[in-house]
C-alpha cells in the first residue's frame, strides 16, 4: 500500500518543479531582453531631446513582463509559469545588495528624515483612506487591506494587514493588482515630473520613497533619476517597510476587539513575524561596506548582481500583474485607491520637500 501511495504523489512534484523551472526560465529571458534593449537604447538620444540613458534597466524590465503576461494568457501558459514567479525573493536579495552600496554615513543623515517623513505619511494616509473607503461603503477588512498597502508598501503590507485581520485571499489579490497597476506607470512618470520640478536627488528619491507604493517601482523609479535619488528613495521606503509590523499588530488588537466571540489576542510575535527581515540585511551589508569588508559600489561584481536580481523582480511584477481580479469587486475600491492615490502624491511631494530641504537635509 505504501508503495502504491509514493507512486501518486510522486508525479504531482515533478510536475510542480516543472513549473518552477519553467517560470524562472521565461522570467530569466526577458529579463536578458531588457538588458539588451537597456545597451540598445542608452547611447541614443530620442524624440524631445529625452536622452537614451533616462530610460534605463528597470522600465525595459516592468514592459518586457507585461507583454509577457499578455503573450502567455493568449497562449493559456500563464498558469502553469506562476509557480516560478518569485518578485518577493528576488526584490529582497536585490535590496541586501543594494545595501553593500550605502555608507552608513548616508544611512545616519537620512534616517531621522526618512522616520518622520514615514510617521507623518504612514499616519496621514492610513486614516484618509480608512475615511474615504469607509464612506463609499467598502468591508472593513478591505479597508485595512487597502489602507495598509497605499501607507505603508504596497503589496508587503497588503498581505500582512490580510493576516491581522483575516482577510479574503481575493481582496489580497484585487488590491495587489491595483498596487502594481498604479505603480507601474508611476515608476516612470514620477522621475519626468520630478526633473521637470527641478527637484534634487535627495528630495526626488524621498518623494519616490513615500509615495510610491511598491519597493521594487521605488527602486526603480531612484535609478531612473539618479544613484543618490535609488539609495535615499531606498532608505525612505525600507524606514517605511519597519513599521509594517507595528500596524499588523494594531490591526490585529481592533479587530480582536470588534469580535468579541474570538478567543484570540494579537501579540508582540506578530511584530516580529510581519517585521521585512531584508532590512536586517540591507542594514548589514551597509556595516561591512563602510568598514570595508565588501564593496558594493557602482561597477562592481556586487553592484552586478544586485542589477540582475532587480530586473528579475521588476519582469516578475509585469507577469503576475491580473486584470481579471478587478471585474470581481466592482468599481467602488478603484475609485477609492486612484482617489488616495493623488492625496499620497502631492502629500509625499510636500513633505519630503519641507523636510530634506529645510527640517533634515542630507549633506
Amino acid at each position: 500500500m505504501e508503495k502504491k501511495i509514493s507512486q501518486k504523489v510522486a508525479p504531482p512534484i515533478q510536475h510542480s518543479l516543472g513549473h518552477i523551472l519553467a517560470g524562472f526560465m521565461v522570467t530569466l529571458l526577458l529579463a536578458l531582453a531588457a538588458w539588451w534593449i537597456t545597451r540598445q537604447i542608452n547611447p541614443l538620444t530620442l524624440p524631445f531631446g529625452i536622452p537614451g540613458k533616462a530610460l534605463e534597466y528597470p522600465l525595459w524590465a516592468a514592459l518586457l513582463g507585461l507583454a509577457g503576461n499578455l503573450v502567455l494568457r493568449a497562449l493559456k501558459l500563464r498558469v502553469a509559469i506562476q509557480p516560478g514567479l518569485r518578485t518577493e525573493l528576488f526584490l529582497k536579495i536585490g535590496l541586501v545588495l543594494l545595501g553593500a552600496g550605502v555608507n552608513l554615513a548616508l544611512i545616519a543623515t537620512a534616517a531621522p528624515g526618512a522616520i518622520l517623513q514615514s510617521l507623518v505619511m504612514i499616519t496621514s494616509v492610513f486614516f484618509f483612506t480608512w475615511w474615504l473607503s469607509g464612506v463609499m461603503g467598502l468591508d472593513a477588512k478591505l479597508r485595512a487591506v487597502m489602507s495598509s498597502a497605499v501607507s505603508i508598501c504596497g503589496v508587503s503590507a497588503a498581505i500582512a494587514a490580510a493576516g491581522s485581520v483575516q482577510a479574503k485571499k481575493e481582496q489580497v489579490t484585487y488590491i495587489a493588482t491595483l498596487v502594481i497597476l498604479v505603480a507601474l506607470p508611476m515608476m516612470v512618470i514620477s522621475p519626468i515630473v520630478a526633473n521637470a520640478l527641478g527637484l534634487s536627488e535627495t528630495v526626488a528619491g524621498a518623494w519616490f520613497g513615500g509615495n510610491i507604493d511598491t519597493t521594487a517601482a521605488v527602486v526603480g523609479a531612484g535609478t531612473l533619476y539618479g544613484e543618490q535619488a535609488q539609495k535615499i528613495a531606498t532608505i525612505v521606503k525600507s524606514t517605511q517597510n519597519t513599521l509594517i509590523g507595528v500596524v499588523a499588530f494594531l490591526l490585529a488588537l481592533y479587530f480582536a476587539g470588534r469580535d468579541s466571540g474570538s478567543a484570540a489576542r494579537p501579540s508582540l510575535r506578530i511584530i516580529w513575524d510581519r517585521f521585512p527581515k531584508f532590512v536586517l540585511g540591507f542594514v548589514a551589508a551597509s556595516i561591512l561596506y563602510s568598514i570595508g569588508l565588501i564593496d558594493g559600489g557602482k561597477g562592481t561584481a556586487i553592484d552586478a548582481l544586485k542589477n540582475w536580481a532587480f530586473t528579475l523582480a521588476f519582469v516578475s511584477m509585469g507577469l503576475e500583474l491580473s486584470i481579471a481580479e478587478f471585474r470581481k469587486m466592482g468599481w467602488r475600491p478603484v475609485v477609492v485607491f486612484l482617489i488616495v492615490t493623488v492625496f499620497n502624491t502631492l502629500l509625499a511631494l510636500g513633505v519630503a520637500w519641507v523636510i530634506f530641504t529645510y527640517l533634515l537635509p542630507v549633506k
